[in-house]
């Protein structure tokens, strides 16, 4: 089996869910929870407390592979500087735990679990209950998209390429090709 640690990365809120993932693409939920910080605090206490609430998560769910959402734009400016500062200390533990990361876009999050690209929230969460045989959809909306993530990488596979688009494979590696010659 191969367990998931999905990440919804969010300042105020950070979504963690994890999932296993047993032949047969057959995914069973292992743990979800979402991680909090207070927003009258400091930005650097509310991302060091982001940052340890989630190695304390990483370090008990031992996870094979930690799939992050990728945020590429928003219209929020503090929105998405929190939600990259938040994504980037989850790079940091994943790297400093020497597990793979993987990021998905929202967009391949939701393809991956409902078959649309364009599914709201309530397919969505719909979708991640049906897959985990839950009876109900996992709440708030951050612990389902976190679960939602980590079903997106059960289900394009643990190789963490996957998370390119053909184009971002291909400057990977022409970049690690580059690399490589440059150290002959």
């Amino acid at each position: 089996m191969t367990r998931i640690l999905g990440i919804d990365p969010g300042l105020t809120r950070c979504g963690v869910g994890v999932v296993e993932l047993a032949k047969g693409r057959k995914v069973s939920l292992v743990d979800v929870t979402v991680l909090v910080s207070s927003k009258e605090a400091e930005l650097d206490a509310r991302i060091g407390s982001i940052g340890k609430q989630l190695e304390v998560l990483i370090k008990k769910n031992r996870p094979d592979v930690v799939a992050i959402e990728r945020v590429f734009s928003q219209q929020n400016l503090s929105s998405v500087m929190g939600t990259a500062q938040i994504s980037g200390v989850a790079i940091f533990l994943a790297n400093k735990y020497s597990i793979p990361i993987a990021m998905h876009t929202p967009t391949e999050v939701k393809a991956a679990v409902t078959g649309s690209g364009r599914a709201g929230k309530a397919q969505v969460g719909s979708m991640v209950a049906q897959l985990l045989g839950l009876k109900e959809v996992p709440r708030p909306a951050d612990a389902a998209d976190a679960l939602a993530i980590a079903i997106c990488q059960a289900f394009r596979g643990v190789n963490t390429s996957t998370s390119y688009t053909k184009a971002q494979f291909k400057w990977h590696e022409a970049a690690k090709s580059a690399t490589t010659k440059s150290k002959r």
